[in-house]
């Protein structure tokens, strides 16, 4: 049995060695800065910690996604999300050119085809009642002139529609490919430059071509 006991005495002073070692070390710890920074950083008992800010370094990214649904339910909106302001008297300008034409052209396609009308109850049923209700400047046409100027207004007024549905469609267009474009850098840092180089192995000349890219700027963001 004595083998055993002189093995379990060797473990326990082994054991004591270690935390008296551990002590020291811990004591010796005690002045550097990073434990004192540590236990700075720790709150006083019975005291709340109070919050930080703390600084993220995050990317905000332009969301192309969100130009083209804002411009398909306003036009305009998705211009203003790509902060391209100074498109959006030229976007309502472009609508109200289609939107002028189609009252326009509604206005006297009621006109004609009333006047139309009123001039077939006349010859086929005769019934003159409505021509005094004719505009004065249609009194003088004949029921096929006023037959051609109502297809040709009820044409144009349809013609219109299509382009106010077109011209809507080119502002989402145009507010989606910007959108994409948003976060391309097209700054002097971005070049590219060709220049002739001589290949000492081949002993041949060539081109080189020289390609600079412009790191991605992150920014900061404070949160708490």
């Amino acid at each position: 049995m004595n083998p055993y006991r002189h093995f379990i005495l060797f473990l326990c002073i082994i054991a004591g060695t270690l935390q008296l070692q551990a002590q020291d070390d811990k004591k010796a710890l005690a002045g550097t800065e990073l434990l004192r920074s540590h236990n700075d950083s720790l709150p006083p008992a019975g005291k709340k910690a109070k919050k930080k800010f703390s600084i993220k370094d995050t990317t905000l990214k332009h969301d192309p996604r969100i130009a083209t649904r804002r411009s398909a339910l306003i036009p305009g909106w998705g211009q203003a999300y790509n902060r391209e302001y100074w498109k959006i008297p030229i976007v309502y300008g472009i609508l109200a050119i289609p939107t002028t034409l189609y009252f326009y052209n509604n206005s006297l396609y009621k006109k004609t085809k009333f006047a139309y009308e009123a001039r077939y109850k006349e010859a086929y049923n005769r019934d003159p009642s409505d021509v005094p209700l004719i505009d004065p400047q249609l009194k003088n046409l004949s029921i096929t002139s006023l037959q051609s100027y109502r297809n040709s207004f009820r044409r144009d007024r349809d013609y219109s529609i299509l382009w106010f549905l077109l011209a809507w469609g080119l502002q989402v267009a145009d507010a989606t490919v910007f959108g994409h474009l948003k976060d391309f850098d097209v700054s002097s840092d971005l070049s590219m430059h060709i220049t002739p180089v001589f290949s000492p192995i081949t002993k041949t000349p060539g081109i080189g071509l020289t390609l600079n890219l412009k790191n991605p700027s992150h920014k900061l963001a404070f949160s708490r």
